[in-house]
């Protein structure tokens, strides 16, 4: 697979990650990014090494270390939280207000009948996600995300407790009554930017074009990178969603760096 380098220097990479494509490999088998590794030393002696976590549906920004020393002090940065990240997400369904901070702690658990999940809980561990709205289209809301933590699944629990309905795809915090779960191929979440402090170095800072599949919905994209692909030529999905109030819609009752699930 050909990845779309971002940002190279002699310390760091930052690739825009395709959705559908896991870090690590799956327990059936199939691709990882850990395929790709050995291509992207691009004459380096070590093969990268990624910083945070992306889940297999998010695509866009992903750091990689290019030695031991580089890791430490960019895995320092995202625990100090100075590492500034953008997402892009659909939540599927209409979002109240135009600017927000969703502070709810999260908790992991686990059953056997539904696997495992992430959950708002007072012993939680904190996460604190800042969202602007940027467009509606269609009974959809296309929203920024800025998330200050990086728990896993933060943004994807944040936007269904925190905006009333999940991120459009969503197979886990998804609802099959909306249309949430089904309504797209994947969850339609997307790191957009990333920007990196360094002492003494300019910042690492990267922007992944928006993909089609955000694209062929219809919203106001005037303000982000779009991929260099005629959108005239692209067949919009069938999302095939009900129309829905957003009083109708319920709500179900790792600590890597990065991984807001993103």
């Amino acid at each position: 697979m050909e990845l779309n380098i971002l940002f190279e220097d002699g310390e760091a990479l930052v690739i825009d990650k395709p959705a559908g494509l896991p870090l690590d490999r799956p327990r059936a088998g199939g691709p990882c990014l850990e395929d790709d590794l050995e291509t992207l030393k691009l004459g380096f002696q070590r093969e990268p090494f990624p910083v945070h976590r992306l889940d297999r549906d998010t695509s866009g920004c992903l750091l990689l270390a290019r030695n031991p020393k580089a890791l430490k002090r960019f895995s320092a940065a995202f625990e100090a939280r100075t590492v500034a990240k953008r997402y892009l997400g659909v939540v599927a369904g209409p979002v109240e207000g135009e600017t927000g901070t969703i502070e709810l702690a999260l908790s992991k658990i686990s059953s056997a009948a539904e696997g495992w999940r992430m959950i708002a809980a007072k012993k939680g561990k904190p996460a604190v996600t800042h969202w602007r709205k940027i467009d509606e289209k269609n009974g959809l809301t296309l929203v920024e995300f800025r998330p200050e933590t990086g728990r896993t699944h933060q943004i994807r629990v944040h936007a269904l407790l925190g905006l009333g309905a999940a991120l459009l795809g969503d197979p886990i915090y998804g609802d099959d009554a909306n249309g949430s779960k089904a309504g797209a191929k994947r969850t339609l979440l997307h790191a957009i930017e990333l920007t990196i402090p360094r002492d003494g170095k300019p910042p690492i800072h990267a922007i992944a074009p928006v993909p089609t599949d955000f694209v062929v919905l219809g919203f106001d994209l005037s303000e982000f990178a779009l991929p260099e692909v005629a959108t005239a030529d692209i067949e919009a999905p069938d999302l095939a969603l009900p129309d829905v109030a957003a009083e109708d819609l319920t709500l179900p009752a790792t600590d890597a760096p990065g991984d807001e699930g993103e």
